[in-house]
């Protein structure tokens, strides 16, 4: 019997009452998705309030379920309107283990979010913060994972060969592996610095090419936001090769400078302004403790240097620019006090004059 003669059997064969009551077993269950999942997640809900965990397992699978709810109708009311004789025209069951198996990895997809209970207590318990990079990862890869195993189920429900598809995959690997080594070893990078953690999101970076504000960071490259807000796209090979200097870890900030003062300025006068800067900065309460060194550290061709090194206790770029300007008045204050010069550049020329004859 082929598809046409089938058809035109089944036509004239078909019970109307049997299409009757499947629209309305279809229509009752469309009626009712919403309460049933409604009630039974208030029961979850209810029943489980002290388990976080399971609550956020249910609604991982709310929707999921929703929509199982509604396959169940339309399989109930394909099963009793159709009889086995029908099954050349439509394999019903097929169709509903393939979606049965769609929803199912639709709910586990919805589990392995990177914000899900599941990887939220990895994280905890492997001391990871917010911001890390290993969550997405293994968000990805599990996601990745489930995507693969509902298609090669739905494959293999269907009749196709999942050896084969393995085999395929090898091969396609081994060819690609060799086609895109770069690529291979940028994701082989990325996995590192994931491992390793040099950084984290919204780290201040900087290696010898960039500097910027870490955005995201992929299988194959990471996204840095540099200061004159441009994205930079930058292969992971080639960052995890570069010396990396994480500007967020850093405690505190560094300030450095010398005043350089006019070379007749007396000894006396010079560790006047020793002592009364090392004082300042000493009691100053957002310097660092022990981190002042004020001294007359050097003869210059032309000025007399003193060396002033503090940090800073706030690490903010900006605090540090405000505590600098501090600085550099009261130094200039300090000068005048003291009647002391800052050196000017000096060039000296010697003129030598012609032998007289």
């Amino acid at each position: 019997m082929n598809l046409i003669d089938g058809l035109i059997q089944w036509y004239y064969n078909v019970r109307w009452i049997d299409l009757f009551v499947s629209i309305v077993i279809l229509v009752l269950f469309l009626l009712f998705r919403k309460l049933f999942t409604r009630y039974l997640f208030a029961f979850v809900i209810g029943r489980f309030k002290n388990h976080p965990a399971l609550i956020r397992w249910a609604e991982a699978f709310e929707k999921p379920l929703q929509y199982f709810f509604i396959l169940i109708g339309t399989y109930a009311a394909l099963r009793y309107f159709m009889h086995e004789q029908w099954s050349f025209v439509i394999d019903i069951n097929r169709i509903y283990r393939s979606i049965s198996v769609v929803l199912l990895g639709w709910g586990f997809y919805n589990v392995s979010a990177a914000s899900s209970i599941l990887l939220e207590g990895v994280g905890k318990k492997f001391g990871l913060d917010a911001t890390s990079m290993i969550i997405p990862f293994l968000s990805k890869l599990i996601r990745f994972i489930v995507v693969v195993l509902a298609v090669t189920s739905i494959g293999a429900e269907w009749g196709f060969s999942i050896n084969g598809v393995v085999a395929g995959m090898g091969l396609g690997t081994l060819a690609i592996s060799l086609a895109a080594q770069e690529s291979l070893s940028n994701i082989i990078a990325g996995i590192v610095i994931i491992l390793e953690k040099p950084f984290s999101k919204g780290d201040w970076i900087s290696t010898p090419d960039i500097e910027g504000i870490v955005e995201d960071i992929t299988f194959r490259s990471s996204k840095i936001r540099t200061f004159t807000d441009a994205l930079v796209i930058v292969p992971n090979s080639k960052l995890a090769s570069s010396a990396i200097t994480n500007g967020s870890q850093m405690g505190k900030r560094k300030i450095f400078f010398n005043i350089k003062l006019s070379l007749q300025t007396p000894g006396d006068r010079i560790q006047r302004i020793v002592d009364r800067l090392t004082e300042h900065l000493e009691n100053d309460e957002a310097v660092a403790p022990g981190s002042v060194m004020v001294k007359f550290n050097e003869f210059y061709e032309s000025s007399l240097g003193i060396m002033v090194q503090c940090f800073t206790k706030s690490p903010a770029w900006g605090d540090n620019l405000e505590y600098r300007q501090k600085l550099n008045l009261l130094v200039m204050q300090i000068l005048h006090e003291e009647e002391a010069k800052l050196a000017y550049p000096t060039h000296r020329v010697l003129v030598q004059e012609p032998d007289k004859a």
